[in-house]
């Protein structure tokens, strides 16, 4: 089924069970309301009457209303559900559309020193970030920007990730009950932090001696006692006495067993909501390899974190026994209770606390490949890229950015067949040429995180992605223009020093100077990368740089974007074309502006008039 049929079909089914639902809860409520009134004026009424049918009439009426709590709480919940359900779907649909707005951003991993995300605006608004993420998790979301600052640059690990992409792609309801579990349940951005902090920080009774004391002595001292005063040795006072001063001792412990249960407590709630989805993943039997090697990884220390979690919830409501007063007397002056029961708690930590932060990571993974998934599911005609040993190679055919509508989007091919070469774009203003340069960035970056790109077909070496085509001036740092797109270049040359393989993107190096120093900086720039066997793309206005094929015949070659003026009106093909670009617009453009252009007499009459030289 076509991706806005299944949305559209979702949103519909939804929208009439949730206007069930809702019928429901509000013959809920009226059923409590008449339940609770009933109860009320009947006891009242009954009074005076005999007790057991004053007693049948309220077990006949408040024990159905105490019921009917449970349904409503139920019914709410999933009202809750069904509501997210729905926005969820709704989100899709809009995406599919072009509107991303509803979307996470990622506007904390902007970061302008970074080799390419800010080149490519992979963050902020209207990014790919935007387009691709559908995470539910902290722990999702960071791992997707990782993935994109940080791609993969092997064959095998690409082609793993496909697997599990494609896997994930066609499991559509998985991915949507997923999605809407880690959003009711939905944890805090702090959330790594503060479960690291906690399974970092020292449990301080487990292995304190006078808790080891306490917990052995009490309960021994107890039974000697008692059994010595049941022979008749002793006064059956001396036990009564111990007794009393350990109720007495334990009266110490109340606050330190108020906060271990309340600090316990809250990162086992943070825990279940995130144990809520390895559940789901556990039920699904999945294809891919890779996938099955995740889901090994969502266990602790061979125990399913379900059942781990459930193990402390047990011990926590255990520790709920001290609020009885009876139970709590007998307890702590027998076995001191609270004090075992807190070690037992901290045992749990040591046990299986170095597991929590490892399989958080691995529903953060399992998260970012959903939205990975979703990605490919939303866009059924894209193809997944061909990967090769063959150092270097890039070749699309038919090549879109991703975030342009469909209707608007050119496409154009792009060939790099070897190590070294470089592909010289020339072009007028407007022409397409830093779109060209993002569009080819962006499919080499999806590629290379095992999703699929927007081509009718693409082959690739992988190999680390750099750019080079927004550089901006620094006033905090007192740099410059020139200055800063200096910096740029000397890391890309210091990185292909150290051997690093790269593929090279840049738009208009060294604008920052003159036009001679900058013609004779490039010419050198592109030797030195022909000298260290680099690849890449790099845009021009200097139209003699293509003079450039003519000295590396093999390996460069020279590609343009024209701009083309009929009837005195400037239109774009943004088609690739072969060669050196030929029309340039800048002139045409200011006069349609109606900016004067001076002819050189008239300049020449005002350096007179005006003592100008």
């Amino acid at each position: 089924m076509e991706p806005e049929k299944h949305y559209a079909q979702r949103i519909s089914s939804t929208e009439l069970e949730l206007g069930k639902v809702k019928a429901r809860i509000m013959r809920v409520s009226m059923l409590r309301v008449i339940l609770f009134v009933a109860g009320i004026v009947g006891i009242i009424w009954l009074y005076p009457t005999d007790s057991w049918i004053l007693w049948l009439w309220a077990c006949c009426t408040f024990v159905p209303f105490f019921v009917l709590v449970k349904i409503h709480n139920r019914l709410f919940y999933r009202k809750a559900w069904l509501e997210v359900q729905k926005r969820v779907n709704m989100e899709e649909l809009a995406g599919l559309k072009g509107d991303y707005s509803c979307f996470d951003r990622g506007d904390e991993f902007v970061d302008p020193e970074h080799l390419y995300s800010f080149d490519l605006d992979l963050f902020g608004r209207r990014s790919l970030f935007q387009a691709v993420c559908r995470t539910c998790t902290c722990f999702g979301k960071k791992r997707l920007a990782h993935w994109m600052q940080a791609h993969l640059k092997t064959k095998a690990e690409i082609e793993c990730r496909q697997e599990i992409v494609k896997d994930l792609s066609v499991r559509a309801d998985f991915r949507e009950q997923f999605r809407i579990t880690g959003l009711v349940h939905q944890g805090n951005p702090d959330d790594e932090e503060n479960i690291q902090s906690w399974i970092q920080a020292p449990c301080q009774y487990v292995n304190a001696l006078w808790v080891k004391l306490c917990i052995w002595g009490v309960p021994l001292i107890n039974s000697l006692l008692l059994i010595t005063s049941l022979f008749g040795l002793i006064s059956v006072q001396w036990f009564g006495l111990s007794f009393i001063c350990f109720v007495i001792v334990s009266f110490g412990i109340i606050k330190r067993a108020t906060r271990i249960q309340e600090d316990y407590g809250k990162q086992l709630k943070t825990l279940n909501g995130y144990a809520r989805l390895i559940a789901l993943a556990k039920k699904e039997e999945w294809k891919s390899e890779g996938m099955n090697r995740l889901m090994e990884r969502l266990d602790m220390d061979g125990k399913s974190p379900v059942d781990a979690l459930l193990q402390l919830s047990n011990e926590l409501d255990r520790l709920d026994l001290r609020n009885n007063q009876l139970l709590y007397v007998l307890l702590e002056g027998s076995i001191f209770f609270q004090l075992q029961q807190i070690v037992r708690i901290e045992r749990w930590k040591e046990r299986y606390g170095r597991y929590v932060m490892d399989w958080l990571e691995a529903v953060g993974e399992l998260d970012a490949l959903c939205s990975l998934g979703t990605f490919a599911y939303n866009r059924p005609h894209y193809v997944y890229p061909v990967l090769t040993d063959t150092p270097f190679c890039f070749l699309a055919s038919e090549m879109g950015h991703p975030l342009m509508p469909e209707q608007q989007c050119v496409k154009n091919d792009a060939a790099i067949p070897s190590r070294p070469y470089f592909l010289i774009i020339t072009g007028a203003n407007m022409a397409g040429k830093s779109t060209y340069l993002r569009t080819i960035g962006v499919n080499y970056l999806l590629a290379c995180i095992g999703a699929p790109v927007c081509c009718r077909s693409l082959t690739l070496c992988p190999s680390q992605l750099v750019t080079s085509l927004r550089t901006s001036d620094s006033l905090s740092d007192n740099e410059s223009y020139f200055f800063a797109e200096l910096k740029r270049l000397k890391r890309i040359i210091d990185l292909l020093d150290e051997g690093n393989e790269l593929f090279i993107i840049l738009d208009e190096i060294l604008k920052g100077t003159n036009s001679a120093d900058k013609q004779k900086g490039s010419f050198d720039l592109i030797r030195q990368f022909m000298r260290l066997r680099a690849n890449g793309i790099i845009a021009t206005h200097d139209l003699l740089l293509g003079k450039l094929e003519d000295q590396f015949p093999e390996y460069i070659r020279n590609y343009c974007f024209e701009a083309d003026i009929t009837d005195d009106e400037l239109t774009f093909s943004y088609r690739l074309r072969e060669g050196v670009a030929q029309n340039m617009n800048a002139c045409f453009l200011m006069k349609k502006m109606g900016i004067t252009i001076a002819d050189e007499k008239s300049a020449d009459d005002r350096q007179k008039k005006y003592g100008c030289s």
